[in-house]
């Protein structure tokens, strides 16, 4: 599982410096760092410049196999988005993720960019 925050790359709002990506398959081990991760990025100067509101991008395409850990992780990122005045906008959501956070109801707590275009393939 690697997670990264970019900034400045093709294909991402100018406006929202923040950029969390999340790939390979997501353990409830890291389910924290992840927050963690967020928290200092919302913390920086240019997350704090954001408007309140504005949403934080969260790359998923590259998760391997989602399950109810990457719910999890979801959720608990939506939160600290919250907590900061933010909300999680999810982008290339894989449709079996998309499946589950509709099931568990998160669909409507965080916003999903339409369309899995450029999605990672599964390398099984």
């Amino acid at each position: 599982m690697n997670f990264a925050r970019r900034s400045g790359l093709p294909g991402v709002d100018t406006e929202n410096p923040i950029v969390l990506t999340v790939t390979g398959q997501v353990s409830r081990a890291v389910v924290p760092d992840l927050c963690v991760e967020l928290e200092r990025a919302l913390a920086d100067p240019r997350g704090a410049a954001l408007a309140p509101g504005a949403a934080v991008d969260c790359d998923v395409g590259g998760v391997i196999r989602p399950d109810l850990t990457v719910v999890e992780a979801v959720a608990r990122l939506a939160l600290v988005a919250r907590r900061s005045g933010r909300t999680l906008r999810l982008r290339r959501v894989p449709p079996e993720l998309r499946s589950l956070l509709d099931l568990v109801g998160l669909a409507d707590v965080v916003t999903l960019e339409e369309g899995p275009e450029g999605r990672v393939p599964d390398p099984r």
